[in-house]
């Protein structure tokens, strides 16, 4: 295989060059940690950030941009860190800020940014707000931060409305006092009121406090939904679920005026040199409400997660491809790219069972993790795959998100007894949702060991028998390898990269072709059949390369 990266020019020419201290996020590969499962540097089986500093010689290596850290607050973990008790320290089982300084200054010596967590729509029911809240009066200015309403019926004791959590169950809890609290997801997530000042301003706050300490941008959780307007009588939940989300009127989801809340953070984001930026969490109807977060008056960047929910399936990939790069064309926003996440299956599990299209109850990935036993999981399939999709994202233009342990070809660990989840998700819908911990499991670093290298003790998550044979040690010295496959792609993005553009060549159609302005394309077999590999250097495969056929299930990389 034609090694290029010792040989070719560096082509990234345009006027992307002369900016590239402010504008690194528009084609960044972006390296999810779950901090908790990421390594372990103390033995007590819990990840930390000690941890993920003794790794950065592996991100390095790995040939990544910036990493996404997970929240890493105190929290009580009610879901999974997601529930904030101090946005501006640090869980004392992770560490400190002392230690959150170390990793830091240890990325960026790595020339690594980072983009840590920031969870605006809720707090934890631990937060010192929600805490005063509980112990202040009706219509007092600390329940004024949360949303609290009057119960109905005699002395209050029902609920202001019949709403459903995220999580299942209800979502509005009582305080035993006539009135209820609203959380969309975990109770002990109560949500915020955004129509109040002192929210607003604390977490202007929050961002300088992090920006300060070094930190280059923010993944927003749950971005669409700050901004609420609840009127007097509440709808029930069938009148919400028949309200259309595309408008920007819906009381809880996607309002027009939750971009005001960003354009403050942006009047913050550019105090800074280069200006700090930001992603959206924004799950909206249609890639024009999702572009209006990912606008340069917002957080310039929302993720997209249309790949993501996606079958492999040519048709599929190439219609999300041309629609989302049309939007960020006109709109002037850097699209995102991502197949996981710690909150989905892992796509070389889903790409191992049948597509979602096929599936006449479940999809087969919710099938198969709630203990059925068909369709059976195809392993080898679902990696290669999983190999030929993400080398075909790699060349994409914009920002690729990756998830800790995809660089492994890891599969969604299904054999997780019930008594050690820890997903609210699953003790809320026992039976219908087995909850996200499968993608949580700590990473297997070595063959052997109690967790695998994660740390001297046992993980907080059990590993699996077969982690050892996909660890880092595994892998590490197998140019086969899918870590392998990993850091050679990512160097030759690094390489390549060139304006944010691409032009399709016509092919079969199972068959995806196109052309980077620099001559570098990419060629992805989305069917059972080889076919013609096309002219053109090769840089890099999926799968291996026997002459000039391209096998099925296979992406390359060429250089005309």
């Amino acid at each position: 295989m034609t090694n290029a990266l010792d040989t070719r020019p560096v082509t990234g020419t345009s006027e992307e060059s002369a900016h590239a201290g402010a504008t690194w996020w528009r084609q960044a590969a972006v390296y999810q940690i779950y901090p908790r499962s990421f390594a372990d540097s103390n033995g007590d089986g819990i990840g930390d950030l000690p941890g993920i500093t003794a790794r950065v010689p592996y991100l390095k290596e790995l040939g990544i941009d910036a990493v996404w850290l997970s929240p890493f607050y105190p929290s009580a973990l009610a879901d999974g860190g997601y529930d904030v008790d101090d946005y501006r320290d640090v869980d004392p089982r992770l560490g400190s800020l002392e230690d959150a300084d170390a990793m830091i200054a240890a990325l960026h010596a790595a020339g690594i940014k980072l983009i840590v967590d920031i969870v605006p729509n809720h707090t934890s029911d631990r937060h010192e707000w929600f805490r005063a809240a509980l112990a202040a009066p009706k219509g007092s200015p600390e329940r004024a931060r949360y949303i609290f309403r009057d119960g109905l019926g005699e002395n209050g004791g029902l609920p202001p409305a019949d709403w459903e959590s995220v999580f299942g169950g209800p979502a509005w809890e009582p305080v035993g006092d006539g009135q209820w609290y609203l959380h969309f997801f975990a109770k002990e997530q109560p949500d915020l009121n955004w129509q109040d000042p002192e929210v607003r301003a604390d977490f202007l706050t929050t961002l300088r406090f992090w920006s300060d300490r070094g930190v280059d941008g923010f993944r927003v959780d749950v971005a669409h939904g700050c901004a609420k307007d609840l009127p007097e009588v509440l709808p029930s939940q069938s009148e919400l679920d028949t309200m259309d989300q595309d408008t920007g009127l819906h009381p809880l989801w996607d309002r027009d005026e939750v971009h005001e809340i960003y354009a403050e953070w942006r009047g913050v984001f550019n105090e800074y040199d280069p200006p700090r930026t930001a992603v959206a969490e924004a799950w909206v109807p249609t890639p024009q409400r999702r572009h209006r977060y990912a606008s340069a008056e917002g957080l310039g960047q929302a993720f997209n997660f249309d790949l993501l929910e996606a079958d492999f399936d040519a048709n599929q990939f190439r219609s999300i491809i041309t629609s989302n790069l049309k939007q960020s064309k006109e709109t002037g926003s850097s699209t995102t790219w991502v197949f996981s996440n710690h909150d989905v299956v892992r796509h070389a599990t889903r790409y191992g069972l049948p597509p979602r299209g096929e599936s006449t109850t479940k999809h087969g990935a919710d099938w198969l993790l709630l203990g059925g036993t068909r369709p059976r999981l195809d392993v080898e399939g679902g990696l290669r795959r999983a190999r030929a999709a993400t080398l075909l994202m790699l060349g994409l233009p914009g920002s690729a998100y990756l998830y800790q342990g995809e660089e492994l070809g890891l599969n969604e660990v299904a054999e997780i007894p019930a008594n050690e989840r820890q997903d609210p998700a699953f003790f809320r819908n026992p039976g219908k949702d087995i909850g996200r911990d499968g993608c949580r499991v700590p990473l297997p670093w070595t063959r052997e060991g109690s967790s695998f290298g994660f740390g001297a003790g046992n993980a907080h998550l059990p590993q699996p028998e077969w982690f050892g044979g996909s660890s880092v040690e595994a892998q590490q010295a197998d140019p086969a390898s899918t870590l392998s496959l990993y850091r050679e792609a990512l160097a030759f993005r690094s390489r390549l990269q060139t304006e944010e553009d691409l032009e399709w060549v016509d092919s079969d159609a199972d068959v995806l072709h196109f052309r980077r302005p620099n001559g570098w394309e990419a060629v992805a077999n989305f069917g059972t059949k080889p076919i013609a590999l096309p002219e053109g250097d090769l840089l890099i495969a999926s799968g291996s390369i026997d002459g000039d056929v391209l096998p099925a299930e296979t992406t390359v990389w060429l250089m005309r």
